[in-house]
């Protein structure tokens, strides 16, 4: 952040805070240092809708109303009562244990809101070292595209709706699901719930999800059962691993895939799409974690066989192209 925005957020929290009143947009201009260098009125909405969207971001209570009933816009202002902290005292192990937990995620959803805690604690006093010792370096990672939408589900208490594949089916079939919990169990997340179309409780592996999350009715439908241990239920309804390896076969580009190549056999020559190309066969004991493998290849590497592991690396680029905001 530069140091005259972190100065005109400053003094934009300090002109709140000292008025009973709210205070319209072009009030705030006039006043407040920084925001009469804008060149323009629509540079300067700009700039007060970003400010607005940090301080509410840092946990800054903004309010918007209006003083009279005379008033035609509305204005801003801090109540001071929301926005003094009160005193918060964590015990040394609990300090630790908060600066544990931020170095837990590792995805871009989670790390912004883990960072924004600290700073906020800090701010009230609380000295969080985030480089405590720790016997293990733990790692939550979130990169299912459909952990956040499931999370703020069961946060919320709402239903969803997705479409789901099943280990051996190539298709995927609608489900509607009310979520108690997201978990995760030997390194793979699981949503478990109420399965509508079953009328019975399930479990759902996330990365079996294809497309989008989709809630449906109103926030708070959705009431958890009293004491349900959703690690102990995803334990008990998973079957035994498969110790059966599948062997795929690839087109892989003539030179490239190297990563893929050290593991595969080469078994002939071929053409896709006019490319010239090596087929490979490659044996994989946990084709649904391999479809994210061979997808990170992108256009270099094509699966031929089987028709599961082809559609599931389709799905997982789809949605990356998807995510960035490219039509395919």
């Amino acid at each position: 952040m530069a140091i005259a925005r972190a100065e005109r957020l400053v003094n934009l929290v300090l002109c709140l805070l000292s008025t009973r009143q709210y205070l319209t947009a072009e009030r705030i201009r006039a006043i407040v240092p920084g925001y009469a260098d804008a060149a323009t009125d629509e540079a300067f909405f700009r700039m007060f809708e970003r400010d607005k969207t940090e301080l509410r971001d840092l946990g800054v209570p903004l309010e918007t109303g209006r003083s009279t009933a005379f008033d035609t816009v509305d204005g801003y202002r801090i109540a001071r009562r929301d926005y003094e902290l009160g005193d918060i005292d964590l015990e040394p192990d609990e300090a630790a244990a908060v600066a544990l937990a931020a170095r837990l995620w590792d995805s871009p959803q989670f790390t912004g809101a883990a960072h924004g805690a600290l700073i906020k604690l800090r701010a009230a006093g609380v000295d969080v070292d985030q480089d405590v010792p720790v016997p293990v370096e733990p790692k939550v990672r979130t990169s299912e595209p459909a952990f956040p939408p499931l999370l703020a589900a069961v946060r919320e208490g709402r239903v969803v709706e997705f479409d789901y594949r099943k280990t051996s089916s190539v298709g995927a079939q609608r489900r509607t699901v009310e979520p108690w919990g997201v978990v995760a169990w030997r390194g793979r997340w699981y949503v478990v719930g109420q399965d509508r179309d079953r009328d019975a409780p399930r479990c759902f592996r996330l990365s079996r999800i294809v497309g989008d999350v989709l809630p449906v009715g109103k926030p708070g439908a959705v009431r958890p059962p009293d004491q349900v241990d959703l690690l102990s239920f995803v334990a008990r309804n998973q079957p035994a691993p498969d110790q059966t390896a599948t062997t795929a076969r690839l087109w892989v580009a003539k030179g490239r895939g190297q990563g893929l190549r050290r593991r595969a056999r080469l078994v002939g020559e071929q053409e896709f799409d006019g490319e010239p190309g090596d087929l490979l066969e490659v044996r994989l004991r946990y084709p649904d974690s391999a479809a994210t493998w061979v997808a990170g290849f992108g256009a270099d590497v094509v699966v031929l066989e089987p028709d599961v592991l082809a559609k599931t690396v389709r799905e997982k680029l789809l949605g990356a192209l998807r995510g960035a905001g490219v039509r395919a």
